[in-house]
């Protein structure tokens, strides 16, 4: 994409916060993304579980980064029970439940009406076998099928499988990210596709989910819609950097630096003399002005007998 270190440095930044509020947000987690923001900022050693959810899943999401850049990750059991210790760690009052596939039958209820039963995902004696069976196949197509389509095809059939008592839909996300960046989507980090999901929450769980029961659905389950929506999700979502890089590289000036581009861009150039005159600064401070401007390339500066004065560069700001 052609950019700088520190543009892709805030980008990232950006998108973690984006992902880590948006995915936290689906799981019903109140806090607002200028919260979770300042959380991230100041990581408080005393947290509130809505607070230490989202510190769990920012971890999460560094390690994933980590691993897919320094070319470490594998998808096995092993790490999808490392990424869902990380996200329900301090959550969960039973330890057996914690980085380990379920033991025990699971339902998923309707929110709004908990008495009403919306899905019964797999028996959990079969969850190990289907869990190994959905890896070996991810593991057999990186490189092969095209990695929206492969992050797409776990996202699903994990969140069917429910391996976990808890944290199956953070744990899934996070899982899919670190596909998409194993498969080749070497901007993987600089986009949050949960930030698609959370816009309408509704719709990413019809989509994403089943009704009924698992053994009458198993042999007809159709991924075609699902693999769409989740496609238009990550376009969705790089249309929306692609309209926030420009306001990250453009370089942040305070009202003086703009006067100076103004007075240059109405009479054609400007001294010291002439900026001295229009702002109450100091003579060192006016010096640092003009050497910003002169490092961000947005003037020049030329000789004009005693005194220097200053152009403008063909540089937009």
């Amino acid at each position: 994409m052609g950019l700088s270190r520190d543009t892709l440095a805030k980008l990232e930044i950006q998108a973690r916060a984006l992902s880590t509020h948006a995915s936290t947000s689906i799981e019903g987690n109140p806090l607002p993304l200028t919260d979770v923001k300042k959380l991230l900022q100041s990581n408080p050693a005393y947290l509130r579980d809505t607070e230490r959810e989202v510190l769990n899943y920012n971890h999460a999401l560094q390690k994933i980064y980590t691993e897919i850049k320094t070319g470490t990750f594998h998808l096995s059991v092993q790490t999808m029970n490392a990424i869902q210790a990380l996200v329900v760690k301090g959550l969960m009052e039973k330890a057996e439940d914690i980085g380990r596939i379920r033991q025990q039958h699971v339902v998923i209820r309707d929110p709004r009406r908990p008495d009403a039963i919306v899905f019964i995902p797999p028996d959990y004696k079969d969850v190990p076998k289907l869990t190994k069976d959905l890896i070996g196949f991810i593991n057999r197509n990186v490189g092969t099928i095209d990695p929206i389509i492969l992050a797409g095809l776990f996202h699903r059939q994990n969140v069917i499988i429910h391996p976990y008592m808890d944290g199956n839909g953070r744990s899934t996300r996070l899982l899919a990210t670190a596909i998409l960046g194993q498969g080749g989507l070497d901007i993987f980090e600089i986009f949050s596709f949960e930030n698609y999901y959370n816009q309408n929450i509704r719709r990413y769980f019809t989509a994403v989910g089943l009704q009924g029961d698992y053994y009458e659905l198993e042999h007809t389950i159709n991924f075609t819609e699902w693999l769409e929506y989740f496609a238009d999700g990550i376009l969705d979502e790089l249309s929306r950097v692609r309209k926030t890089i420009p306001t990250i590289q453009r370089p942040r000036l305070e009202d003086h630096h703009k006067k100076i581009l103004r007075h240059i861009e109405k009479h054609g150039s400007i001294t010291q003399r002439e900026y001295g005159k229009m702002v109450s600064r100091s003579l060192a401070a006016r010096k640092k002005d003009f050497q910003k401007l002169l490092a961000l390339g947005l003037i020049e500066s030329h000789s004009g007998g005693r005194s220097l004065y200053y152009t403008l560069t063909e540089k937009r700001w």
